[in-house]
């Protein structure tokens, strides 16, 4: 048995696959606008944290304004995971009793000492010497090969807030590289998939 269609039956056969194609493409096209829409907002988040960054290294003077304490070192001052907020004034005097963070030539993370003792040169010039509070010799142990003082270039910055533990993520995904992983893998998934 053949059947024979109309001729307008026909037509309406095609209109309905060509509107059903046409819904699919634009499925399609909704889908790629959304996923350029998620990675430009990613785009804008990241872009966003580096200018916040930037304006605090230019408001504290700091390169690092913001850093966690890392150690015991500083206890019962500062507890491991304390998030430390830094300035670093160029026309600011280094005072005994100061807690400041220094970096040391050849070691890669700075420190969080205080400055137990101050020696100042006749043309003005100032070197310092640190300890950690908890610590029972000062630091000239830890700074390089014959160095016995530091000087305000070694200076990354000076405590002049914290907030206690709020830092011990930063110490997980240090010590723990696939907790980190895990973390950045989950953020980013967030922001992708995220709807507004």
């Amino acid at each position: 048995m053949s059947e024979k269609r109309s001729g307008s039956e026909v037509v309406d056969t095609e209109t309905k696959e060509s509107g059903s194609e046409k819904k699919l493409i634009k499925c399609q096209v909704s889908q790629k606008n959304k996923l350029y829409y998620q990675v430009l907002n990613f785009g804008m988040i990241v872009s966003s944290a580096l200018m916040i960054w930037k304006g605090l290294m230019v408001i504290t003077g700091s390169e690092s304004p913001i850093v966690v304490v890392l150690s015991g070192s500083m206890e019962p001052a500062f507890h491991r995971g304390d998030l430390l907020f830094l300035t670093n004034r160029v026309e600011d005097p280094i005072r005994v009793g100061e807690i400041v963070v220094f970096r040391i030539e050849g070691r890669e993370i700075p420190i969080v000492h205080r400055v137990l003792k101050i020696h100042e040169k006749q043309n003005g010039h100032i070197k310092f010497l640190t300890k950690g509070d908890n610590n029972a010799v000062d630091d000239r142990g830890l700074y390089k090969q014959g160095q016995h003082w530091l000087e305000k270039k070694d200076v990354v910055g000076r405590a002049r807030g914290f907030v206690p533990y709020i830092g011990i993520v930063t110490i997980l995904m240090n010590d723990y590289p696939k907790f980190k992983y895990a973390v950045l893998f989950l953020l980013g998934l967030f922001v992708l998939v995220h709807r507004e």
